[in-house]
């Protein structure tokens, strides 16, 4: 039987999550079929239960709005996203003669390897852009880098709940600030991480810009269509170093295609170039 996965959110059509998917179960000789599904978060619990009653599913990625609300359409949560509260991974194991629904996370470690491959260090200075799930993710992030504090600046720093919730889980401590006068911390910082919707840091680019300074960190900003954003070209003409989001999408892809495969030591360098190839990625030398 050919086994099924695919990727959920709202919107959904924009998605290179089947791309990179796909390109890897080729590439791996598997026969999984990956779509994008568009789903709102009031629909979820209706397309969970719709699943559950269908044969061959191996598993679902998962995309904003999503990642907060899949926390109770599972049947187990384990590692990092029981600390953060954040589900992007559901994969499907046989259990008491049916199967299980099991949430996790590899945002985290997409952000960790993109970050390393580009050259971040050790107990990095860390800011994070955005209050959500996928800034948990970034704080997860850059305390596995050795982070044991991290700033995070929002529009409205009243709306940070699941970054503060996921800092308190992880024993990492906030500076949490708002977007005024945020240039001159953002430009100083050894990693930034933006994980603002597409253009909502272009506010902060210009501010940056206007500094006229060296920005010699790393920044990884999560949107990654249109490409380059404002604050990624500002940022290399400061001289620093761009990770677009598109690589950290290929690195928590490589982890969820291990888990719906079962696949380890397979899902190697020549996956990875491929999955690369599938979505205009070049491939960083490591």
């Amino acid at each position: 039987m050919s086994l099924r996965a695919a990727v959920l959110g709202h919107p959904i059509s924009h998605s290179k999550s089947p791309a990179l998917h796909l390109a890897a179960y080729a590439k791996l000789g598997v026969e999984i079929g990956y779509t994008a599904i568009d789903v709102t978060e009031e629909l979820l619990p209706a397309l969970m239960r719709q699943v559950r009653g269908q044969a061959g599913w191996c598993g679902l990625s998962v995309t904003m709005p999503l990642k907060t609300a899949m926390l109770r359409q599972v049947d187990q949560v384990r590692g990092v996203a029981q600390t953060l509260g954040v589900v992007n991974t559901v994969s499907f194991e046989v259990h008491a003669g049916g199967f299980r629904t099991v949430g996790s996370n590899t945002d985290v470690a997409g952000i960790v390897n993109a970050l390393r491959y580009a050259g971040a260090g050790a107990t990095p200075a860390g800011v994070v852009l955005g209050g959500g799930g996928t800034a948990a993710a970034a704080v997860a992030a850059l305390r596995d880098l050795g982070a044991a504090t991290v700033t995070v600046i929002v529009r409205d720093p009243a709306r940070t709940a699941e970054v503060r919730a996921a800092a308190d889980s992880l024993g990492v401590a906030l500076d949490i600030r708002d977007m005024a006068g945020a240039a001159s911390v953002l430009a100083a910082a050894d990693v930034v991480i933006s994980t603002l919707p597409p253009r909502a840091a272009d506010g902060l680019a210009a501010q940056v810009a206007a500094l006229k300074t060296a920005t010699p960190g790393v920044l990884l900003d999560v949107a990654y269509d249109p490409w380059p954003s404002l604050l990624a070209s500002v940022w290399e003409t400061g001289g620093g170093a761009v990770v677009p989001g598109l690589e950290m999408l290929l690195y928590q892809a490589v982890e969820q295609v291990r888990l719906f495969t079962g696949r380890g030591a397979d899902v190697n360098g020549a996956v990875i170039d491929v999955m690369c190839d599938a979505v205009g990625l070049a491939r960083r030398a490591f």
